[in-house]
């Protein structure tokens, strides 16, 4: 991937993991579109100097729109980030998940499979064009308190996979990052304080680092994410151990959190 003279739109990308690429991807000399749905973060992004477009990443017709106005007005786009997504807690035996699922699942997975195949037409005609989505460790080690969440980032890895096979013959790139536990507000002020989360801005400069000395790596993965990413290589018993290990951490850690729901 060519880190300079690029034009990207990253989805979600007016606060945490999306504003923090527009901001290192803007100070290489790139231009970088931010979609969003919030109004207020899109002033901000505006405020600091991007470009917005509005769009709903649970809505088909949005999505369609966002991709169309995207290509209009910036025809020399070639690079589109996969960043928006929500995560929520869900206690599964209370039979209440429905719109938390339903939201998920459009928002995390079908909105980048969608964007992704109104953007295409499009990026097959350019010179160079890459297409990133953000994943997580939770898609290759899943936290139980948020199974939708994990089960789309597992189903937007197993995508990518297939997209970057079916665009190997073409001057597509096909990246995926791999965030740990990071310090936003994906899960409120908690989350974004946390000690035990990865630093945002050690993350971003990790993630720019690994794609200036390595720009031909297809899997973006930080240290701390490492041992998620490799969990199954290490046999069934190893995995097994990690998945225990972690939801047990977490489900200590917010153990209060989890009973009041």
């Amino acid at each position: 991937m060519n880190l300079t003279d690029q034009t990207i739109l990253i989805t979600g990308g007016g606060s945490g993991i999306g504003l923090g690429l527009a901001e290192a991807f803007e100070k290489l000399g790139n231009q970088v579109i931010i979609a969003g749905r919030s109004q207020s973060k899109l002033e901000m992004a505006r405020a600091k100097g991007f470009a917005t477009l509005t769009v709903d990443m649970t809505s088909q017709e949005s999505i369609e729109g966002l991709a169309k106005e995207a290509i209009q007005k910036f025809p020399a786009l070639n690079c589109v980030i996969h960043n928006a997504g929500i995560m929520k807690n869900e206690k599964l035996s209370k039979g209440d998940n429905a719109e938390i699922a339903t939201d998920t699942v459009l928002t995390n997975m079908l909105g980048p499979i969608l964007l992704t195949s109104f953007l295409l037409p499009h990026f097959l005609k350019q010179k160079s064009a890459t297409i990133m989505t953000v994943t997580s460790g939770l898609a290759y080690v899943p936290l139980s308190m948020t199974p939708t969440y994990c089960a789309t980032k597992a189903g937007i890895h197993s995508y990518t996979e297939s997209l970057r096979f079916q665009m190997k013959d073409t001057a597509i790139e096909v990246k995926e990052i791999v965030p740990p536990y990071v310090q936003t507000h994906l899960m409120g002020e908690r989350q974004a304080y946390d000690p035990n989360a990865m630093p945002l801005h050690e993350f971003i400069d990790e993630v720019m680092s690994i794609l200036k000395n390595n720009p031909e790596v297809d899997e973006i993965v930080v240290q701390r994410a490492a041992a998620f990413h490799q969990a199954s290589f290490g046999g069934e018993a190893s995995y097994r151990e990690i998945f225990k290990s972690r939801n047990e951490f977490f489900l200590n850690a917010r153990k209060a959190e989890w009973d009041s729901m």
